[in-house]
């Protein structure tokens, strides 16, 4: 694929409060191998966009601004309340620059993904042009994510939330990774269209996709093949167990 840096922005949201991992400490700034685990996310986000990288803070805001300055030249953007992922990154829109013409979403607590997945679902994404694009994965025990759903013509349709799945759509074993190639143009769009009408009461920034399918854009997913690259970091367990990984492949 062609070097994109000049048209492609990352946004990274790192504005959660990790209440889980039961620390005073922001969850983005826990470390995996001595190393705040949101710098893997912005070491890899750096590869895809250069200095087209917007980092959405929010829970100890100043903190983690601090912290990531040291090392990295970033864009910051402030979401003062967490009214979930689309109005976060509805707080990161005006910070992408005008000429950006594709956006690529990615969590600050999936520290093990990998430059080369997101280039592959970016390169995806342009080549069948469509609108959004999705990165899900299939995984045996899909309990806590939300589920992919599609049409009879296995086209992407909605992503439900475990919270607002019925039995049926739980038994459904591919899953949302949370990271997206979106059309620039588009997702300025569809934020504006999301509605906080679930058990959340958030702003869900899966409610793009439903947007997608019912305005007949060209919505799709990549399938990756590797479950370990896109666990996120919720608790002290599973902070071990990226951990255990990131040193097997370091």
């Amino acid at each position: 694929m062609q070097n994109t840096e000049n048209r492609v922005a990352v946004i990274i949201l790192a504005a959660g409060m990790g209440t889980r991992m039961k620390s005073s400490k922001p969850k983005v700034l826990h470390e995996i191998l001595g190393k705040p685990m949101v710098m893997y996310v912005v070491k890899t986000a750096n590869k895809v966009a250069g200095s087209n990288v917007i980092l959405v803070v929010g829970n100890q805001a100043e903190k983690v601004r601090e912290v990531l300055s040291e090392n990295y030249e970033l864009i910051f953007a402030l979401q003062e309340k967490q009214l979930g992922t689309g109005h976060a990154v509805l707080c990161a829109l005006p910070y992408v620059p005008e000429y950006i013409e594709q956006v690529v979403i990615l969590c600050g607590d999936v520290p093990l993904l990998s430059s080369s997945t997101v280039l592959r679902l970016l390169d995806d994404h342009i080549r069948k042009k469509r609108d959004v694009t999705l990165l899900a994965v299939e995984v045996d025990n899909p309990e806590g994510y939300g589920r992919v759903l599609f049409d009879k013509n296995m086209d992407v349709f909605e992503i439900v939330e475990e919270a607002d799945a019925s039995e049926e759509q739980k038994k459904i074993k591919i899953i949302n990774t949370g990271i997206y190639c979106v059309k620039k143009k588009f997702l300025i769009d569809s934020l504006h269209k999301i509605k906080s009408n679930n058990a959340q009461c958030e702003y869900y920034l899966t409610d793009i996709i439903k947007i997608g399918y019912l305005g007949k854009k060209v919505v799709g997913v990549m399938v990756g093949t590797d479950c370990e690259e896109v666990i996120g970091v919720n608790n002290d367990e599973e902070l071990i167990a990226a951990e255990n990984i990131m040193r097997k492949i370091s």
